[in-house]
């Protein structure tokens, strides 16, 4: 028998290819620049479960806006509800997790009223021997480092069928996180891990390698216990109940993937998010002692971390590209940004912080084509007017 090779696993499906060491993948993904990782074979234990419990979360209408989340095969099967609709040759997971933890404030610190918050997983960055600090992309730097990995296993094991994803393939990365025993799937719909805590970016190897029988997958036990404070934290009630998320009231999902105009009541519970939102992981117990990460290439960009909402709102398209060209906040867009940062100085006033130049700001707003804009700067300032009839009144 050839050395790169072991006797698979029994069962339905089984290949007779070689199969996969988890030890051995493990120190791979390490070594690849990986915090941890886990193996889990396909089907996994749960694996008609999670695909109901995706399937009805889809069907309520959850998803919002996210078509992506929302395609199907010519069957009418949800493609992302089980990895082998897409991928029929499936037959492991790897699952590899970056921790992305820095010692910056969290959202729920004090800071200035006249400060935004950006998203922790948002401020990533790498030094550029010619430029300096330069923003960088989790998704292009995990997935190079995901494309290394499965070079390695292919000297180890031949040829193989393979697709690799950073929050971009047919695949729950989350439930396969869990069946792959690297942490329980928390409260807020967060992966926590019980080291790392939930400041993880999550990646994925689909391979059609049998996974060696010693492999057993240990699950990890939900540690949750009655700690509610990640929904009692929620400002918009994304989290309507345990392990339930209604992505459609989901600050992330309003301030990145929802375009166009959003409901007042919403806009109020936004707060000054402009770029996803870190509360209920700032809030979460598991993420006190989480270690910060000392990753190069995923640093810390310190002008992100509380940026003036002053500096934001005089952003054009040209200064907003060189700002986040190769940063997650693209994703966003100029558009979206502008449309977020109305709403956040809109709370900023209802909170009592009035700057005269956001206001110039706001009315030139209130009359852009765009209707998101549009609708945010009207409603912000409408809170400037609510707090002066309040004032007025005391």
């Amino acid at each position: 028998m050839n050395s790169k090779e072991t006797i698979s696993n029994d069962g339905p499906g089984s290949s007779s290819g070689p199969s996969i060491n988890t030890d051995e993948i493990r120190a791979l993904a390490v070594n690849s620049g990986f915090s941890k990782a886990g193996v889990v074979a396909l089907p996994h234990a749960h694996d008609v479960r999670d695909a109901r419990r995706f399937s009805d979360w889809v069907d309520a209408g959850r998803a919002g806006t996210m078509q992506y989340l929302k395609r199907t095969n010519p069957e009418g099967e949800l493609v992302r509800a089980r990895v082998s609709t897409p991928f029929e040759w499936a037959r492991s997971a790897i699952v590899c997790l970056a921790n992305y933890n820095s010692d910056q404030p969290k959202s729920t610190d004090p800071t200035s009223p006249n400060a935004a918050w950006i998203a922790r997983y948002a401020w990533s960055s790498r030094i550029d021997p010619q430029r300096g600090r330069v923003p960088s992309d989790y998704h292009k730097v995990l997935l190079k480092r995901l494309k290394a990995l499965e070079s390695q296993l292919q000297e180890r094991y031949g040829e193989f069928e393979s697709r690799a994803y950073v929050d971009t393939g047919p695949v729950v990365e989350r439930s396969l996180a869990v069946a792959a025993g690297l942490g329980w799937s928390a409260k807020n719909a967060c992966l926590i891990h019980p080291k790392l805590g939930s400041y993880v970016f999550l990646s994925v190897l689909i391979t059609s390698l049998d996974v060696v029988a010693e492999g057993t997958v240990l699950s990890v036990p939900d540690r949750c216990g009655s700690c509610t404070r990640c929904i009692e934290a929620c400002p918009t009630n994304a989290l309507f109940t345990p392990y339930q998320m209604d992505a459609t009231k989901c600050i992330s999902y309003l301030t990145i993937e929802h375009k166009g105009e959003i409901a007042p009541e919403l806009m109020q519970g936004m707060g000054r998010q402009v770029f996803g939102c870190d509360i209920c992981q700032d809030v979460c117990p598991w993420n006190r002692k989480a270690p910060v990460a000392a990753d190069p290439e995923l640093a810390a960009r310190e002008n992100l971390v509380n940026p003036a909402l002053g500096w934001l709102a005089d952003l054009d398209e040209q200064s907003f590209e060189r700002a986040f060209n190769g940063s997650p906040v693209r994703r966003a867009q100029y558009g979206g940004l502008r449309r977020n940062v109305a709403i956040a100085i809109g709370n900023a006033f209802a909170a009592g912080h009035c700057d005269a130049r956001l206001i110039e700001r706001l009315r030139a707003w209130s009359h852009s084509e765009d209707e998101g804009i549009r609708t945010a700067a009207e409603w912000a300032l409408s809170q400037l007017e609510i707090r002066g009839s309040t004032a007025e009144n005391r």
